[in-house]
């Protein structure tokens, strides 16, 4: 089967609900980011073959089939241009990176750009179920699934909770991994980390028009106090807001080709496409399954973790990628090492591209071979993506 590679993948600094980002019409923020990968591959925008684009909330400003919305808006791709949104909950950009990379090494097609957007200010999370019930038009839970999974309704939160349960977690540790992520996530800020990944995009403030190139949500100076004192979500529970991701804003893009597309268009890949998995399990506890998908990943790869330098786990909720190095017995040295979610938050259909821009980056800069990311997903779905820096 034919390689794919990736050749650049960038993405939005993250901005707080009703923050720094909320004036940016979605469509408009996938645009840049769009603009952004085309400009610098120095490809010619007509040579794209497709534009597959992540979001979870396709309602409101995010309805009309947002990716080809994206493309139209984008100044640097024809509208000759094609473009596909999809849905894989939070894992609906890193789904698209995984068709990306099938049409790839299938051999249909030579350049494709993955991409993710949700605006979570302007378009809430859970808006498209909750406006359909308001308006008594149903829920998605039909007779069908009402009778295998009789008074369930599927909550990740509840699903976080299941799984501190079960790893024998209590709400200290996952403080303690929240309190880190911050910490990581400062630290790299600091040191510029993110600048090669990070798209700017231009926010008017009463005293002029500045760049938005910073992560929004990070807790400087943040201590377990802090974190500590933030009330539960659930009365003798362990999840609070401040242990959780956050909710934001952004966008996302990955540019996958092929070997033909690298000489064609004089690119230069930084990383290849080593494994795509994608697996299905429990719908109920549902955030653990990238323990049992990254279980059939490294198996059907032929490797082993210890192989893998960073790991990139989406911090959803703590005990998500706290059980996962549980499970894989993985280096905590070597997750999530800029930090995560928790601190940079969690922007929903956006997340899979943007954690891939993160992992790139950082093999980059480490020099480590082998990059892993995984995403928890709703219904009990977990992508796995394994990628070598070349």
């Amino acid at each position: 089967m034919a390689e794919a590679y990736i050749v650049d993948a960038v993405r939005t600094a993250g901005g707080k609900r009703g923050g720094k980002l909320a004036g940016w019409h979605p469509v408009d923020m996938a645009a840049s980011v769009l603009d952004a990968i085309v400009e610098r591959t120095g490809i010619d925008g007509a040579a794209v073959d497709d534009v597959i684009m992540g979001c979870v909330m396709q309602g409101g400003q995010q309805a009309g089939q947002v990716g080809r919305n994206a493309v139209l808006a984008a100044k640097n791709l024809p509208d000759s241009v094609p473009a596909v949104s999809i849905d894989r909950q939070c894992g609906s950009s890193q789904q698209a990176l995984q068709f990306a990379a099938q049409a790839v090494m299938s051999g249909t097609q030579d350049v494709v750009i993955a991409a993710g957007v949700e605006s979570m200010t302007r378009v809430p999370m859970g808006t498209t179920a909750t406006l359909f019930m308001k308006e008594g038009l149903g829920n998605y839970k039909s007779p069908r699934l009402e009778e295998k999974y009789p008074g369930i309704m599927f909550s990740q939160f509840m699903g976080a909770e299941m799984i501190v349960k079960k790893h024998g977690f209590d709400r200290a540790m996952l403080d303690a991994f929240a309190l880190e992520s911050h910490r990581r996530a400062q630290a790299a800020t600091e040191r510029g980390d993110f600048a090669d990944e990070i798209v700017a995009l231009e926010i008017e403030t009463p005293e002029g028009i500045v760049q938005h190139s910073t992560d929004e949500g990070i807790r400087y100076g943040a201590t377990l106090e802090s974190i500590g004192s933030v009330k539960l979500l659930q009365e003798g529970g362990s999840i609070s807001a401040a242990n959780a991701s956050q909710i934001c804003d952004g966008a996302s893009a990955v540019m996958i080709v092929s070997e033909a597309a690298l000489k064609t268009h004089n690119l230069t890949p930084i990383a290849r496409i080593v494994n795509l998995t994608v697996t299905g399990g429990d719908p109920v506890i549902m955030l653990e399954e990238p323990l049992f998908a990254t279980d059939r990943a490294l198996q059907r790869s032929g490797m082993k973790i210890e192989e893998i330098d960073l790991y990139e786990v989406n911090e959803a909720f703590a005990p998500v990628p706290l059980a996962w190095l549980k499970h894989t017995g993985g280096d905590p040295a070597k997750l999530n090492v800029n930090g995560g979610a928790i601190a940079l938050g969690h922007p929903l259909g956006a997340s899979g591209t943007k954690l891939m821009a993160t992992l790139v980056h950082a093999l980059q800069k480490s020099g480590g071979r082998y990059g892993l990311q995984t995403m928890c997903e709703g219904g009990g779905v977990a992508n796995v993506t394994i990628i070598e820096r070349v």
